[in-house]
């Protein structure tokens, strides 16, 4: 047990300037692009699943939640709201440069969650395109606020040393759950749990990925990487993780039957997508 401590302690050291770097330039571009991609969305119109996915695969803090407040008060639609959802990244994309992922890896999980994401925005939108839209509300929720990072400020180092602390704690508590059960059960029992190489894995991980924190970013990008799940239950996973926007969700809106709705909506596209893309390489 202790050589298992050691290790994941070491892993996680090693990685740990890398993830802060990768937060500190995440951090330089949301500043950049922060009040653009408000204005972009706000602005979308019809174009509103296109653009919400070219903008959800870039980390942003609270992008997700922020798109939360525009749909409550209608000014994105459902379909632009699903878009960001499934196209936001959480902290996948960090994790995967931290853990030196292939670009081509990384361009293909990029890829595949701005497709799905835009294609699904805009078939809701197409089929509610007939909805009326209610009255504005006045609400107005910060992620950032509530999550005290400090991203709405100029100081990207205080910021990005913040986001890089929370997930390293998650990197090593995962870690080190991974390497205990690899140590002692084997690959083999985390395969059995994701029932991999199953057309039912895509569900299991869907499940995953709705846990509302970085945690189900992480879990799933580390098992990725790892072999113990493969693409299809990957990218189900992280489809449908989100972060912490269905809590806000949850918290903001009160109509609790539309929340479940877009809840549904997120797992549904999730699993099937997931299934869909097994099927395609057990045919290819």
């Amino acid at each position: 047990m202790l050589d298992i401590i050691l290790d994941t302690l070491i892993d996680t050291l090693k990685i740990l300037p890398f993830l802060f770097l990768a937060f500190l330039l995440i951090e330089y571009v949301e500043h950049k692009l922060n009040k653009k991609s408000k204005k972009i969305i706000e602005k979308s119109g019809k174009l509103g699943p296109l653009l919400g996915s070219v903008l959800g695969i870039f980390p942003q803090c609270g992008f997700s939640v922020l798109a939360t407040n525009l749909y409550i008060t209608r000014i994105i639609s459902l379909g632009t709201l699903i878009s960001i959802y499934l196209s936001t990244s959480d902290e996948m994309l960090p994790i995967l440069i931290t853990q030196k992922a292939n670009f081509s890896v990384i361009f293909e999980l990029l890829l595949i969650k701005f497709f799905i994401g835009m294609t699904a925005g805009f078939i809701i939108d197409l089929v509610l395109r007939k909805r009326t839209k209610k009255e504005l509300k006045k609400e107005d929720y910060s992620i950032c606020h509530d999550e005290h990072c400090h991203c709405e400020k100029e100081n990207i180092f205080k910021a990005a040393l913040t986001h890089t602390l929370k997930t390293i704690f998650f990197i090593m508590i995962v870690s080190f759950v991974l390497n205990t059960i690899m140590q002692y059960l084997g690959n083999e029992y985390i395969e059995k749990i994701f029932m991999k190489n199953s057309i039912f894995s895509p569900f299991i991980s869907s499940v995953v990925g709705l846990i509302p924190n970085c945690s189900a970013s992480v879990i799933l990008t580390e098992l990725y990487l790892r072999g113990a799940i493969n693409l299809s239950s990957a990218v189900s996973g992280l489809l449908t993780g989100s972060g912490v926007a269905l809590l806000v969700l949850f918290k903001s809106n009160r109509n609790i039957r539309e929340n479940l709705m877009i809840l549904s909506l997120i797992y549904l596209i999730g699993a099937f997508s997931g299934i869909v893309i097994e099927l395609i390489e057990l045919f290819i």
